[in-house]
């Protein structure tokens, strides 16, 4: 069929297209009012206090949920004081679009100031509370007993960070990567390793 097959290869040039960034026909300059020839102007979102304010609103509440699981609840408001007191001194630093990432990683070291001046909470004391459980997988059902969390408490620092992230605020991809520092590839391989060695302390913990 003809036709079909015409529309195929009108679709992979397409595709190729994007790839590679269309090339302009020769000698054409034409563009939309407002656009340069770079592309679109892109709006900015300007930080101020209105900016700041709706910030506030939308992620006060996951940011001392965040808190409040690593330091306690009763060190949570103050920390999360903390955080926010930072978040508007270092405002202009706030990726648009990755605000809750950009909180989470700010509160991490937060919280780890706090556990260099204190006592830290030890992890077989983290709270019950958590969100809804997706599947059956280990990473996710350690917060269910107490014997899951002593495997957890025999894991590295840096897998238990992973893990928390992941199964309480639900980070993966982009989002774990912007709280962890590292590349897209780089979160989705340290949670996978997290993964194993979880499963591996289970198994070893049952023998």
């Amino acid at each position: 069929m003809q036709p079909h097959s015409t529309s195929t290869s009108e679709n992979a040039s397409e595709r190729d297209d994007v790839v590679r960034g269309a090339e302009p026909d020769d000698g054409a300059d034409e563009r939309p009012p407002g656009e340069s020839v770079h592309g679109p102007e892109q709006t900015t979102v300007t930080h101020d206090t209105a900016w700041f304010e709706a910030l506030v609103r939308e992620h006060a509440t996951a940011v001392h949920r965040f808190l409040a699981r690593r330091a306690g609840r009763d060190e949570a408001d103050d920390l999360a004081a903390d955080v926010l007191t930072t978040a508007w001194r270092r405002r202009d630093d706030i990726p648009d679009g990755a605000e809750l990432p950009w909180l989470y990683r700010t509160a991490g070291f937060v919280v780890a100031n706090h556990r260099r001046k204190g006592r830290p909470v030890p992890v077989e004391d983290v709270p019950d509370e958590v969100g809804p459980l997706g599947s059956g997988d280990p990473a996710a059902l350690f917060i269910q007993d107490e014997h899951v969390r002593t495997v957890l408490g025999a894991l590295g620092a840096r897998d238990r960070q992973i893990l928390l992230l992941n199964a309480w605020e639900g980070l993966v991809g982009d989002g774990l990567a912007a709280v962890l520092g590292v590349s897209r590839g780089g979160a989705d391989a340290a949670l996978s390793r997290a993964r194993a060695r979880l499963r591996e302390a289970w198994a070893a913990a049952d023998a």
